[in-house]
């Protein structure tokens, strides 16, 4: 768990340790199997494998990225696709939404667990079944890296998490569980989520009032308070900036107030806070249909 943590060159070492991964996953399925997946051996599992997600589009080589992620229909030449781990490639973001999901391996090794919907899934069981706070905050946190890019890989995450494996239940728990850094690290989860714009309106449905609901009343009181409340207001942001449905649905859950209160406060302390309510506040105001709602 410790040499998960030790940088890029430490990553790659343990991603390319031949059967690691494997055994990590395996003893993880066995924890679950066997109704303990509040054991400590579990948590550095899930931590390692954490770690090992983290910035696992970037670094992984380029010809490897491209023969697991290959277009699966015929492009003409002049159109230049970029590889499949998009933070290399320019025109990732007209892109994302249109480039076919890979083809999944029945049966992966190794590196190709890492974003496999069978670890997806079982990060999700552990986020539902666990009591640990490290044991959660892990799980959420390698879905977070997992979808943290802008690539086919993320959004093939996101996707998984979304719509095949039904994870929003469990992830708008953790929204409302006391602990500050599994919060936190739900938020962020949404917050990438929901830049897939064909997965917005399900996540609106399911998690938009409960985010509203974990806004603070007043001013955040501490620095993990302050960025959980910017990644919440970020997350609405993305939720509500194309749909005017998002955006009542937000107005009707009292979310306007609390948004108003945040972005007006500009200590140095809550800058992250207000900056992201305030620019919340202007995407908001771009749907003139709710002129008249917002004035009352």
């Amino acid at each position: 768990r410790n040499m998960s943590s030790a940088g890029p060159e430490g990553r790659k070492k343990m991603r390319e340790c031949d059967g690691l991964i494997d055994s990590l996953v395996y003893y993880i399925q066995g924890a679950i199997a066997d109704h303990e997946p509040n054991d400590k051996a579990t948590e550095n599992c899930v931590c390692i494998l954490h770690n090992l997600s983290y910035q696992l589009e970037i670094e992984l080589p380029e010809s490897y990225a491209q023969s697991i992620y290959m277009r699966r229909r015929n492009i003409s030449s002049n159109d230049k696709t970029p590889g499949c781990f998009g933070t290399r490639g320019r025109k990732v973001k007209e892109k994302q939404q249109d480039i076919p999901l890979p083809e999944e391996k029945s049966n992966p090794r190794g590196v190709e667990s890492l974003w496999h919907s069978t670890l997806i899934r079982i990060y999700l069981s552990l986020i539902a079944k666990s009591t640990r706070n490290y044991t959660q905050e892990a799980s959420l946190g390698a879905l977070q890296n997992l979808t943290a890019g802008t690539g086919p890989m993320p959004f093939a995450v996101a996707r998984t998490v979304v719509q095949k494996a039904n994870g929003l239940p469990s992830i708008r728990t953790m929204l409302h569980v006391s602990h500050p850094t599994v919060k936190k690290t739900a938020v962020s989860l949404l917050r990438n989520l929901s830049r897939n714009t064909s997965l917005q309106s399900d996540i609106a449905r399911e998690v938009l009032p409960d985010l509203v609901s974990i806004l603070p009343e007043s001013v955040p009181g501490s620095d993990i308070v302050c960025e959980t409340t910017a990644s919440i207001c970020y997350t609405l942001y993305n939720l509500t900036q194309s749909s005017s449905h998002n955006a009542r649905l937000l107005l009707s859950a009292d979310g306007l107030p609390k948004i108003i209160t945040i972005s007006m406060n500009d200590s140095n302390m809550f800058s992250k806070a207000s900056r992201a309510a305030s620019v919340l506040l202007y995407s908001l105001w771009s749907h003139t249909d709710l002129h008249s709602a917002y004035k009352k």
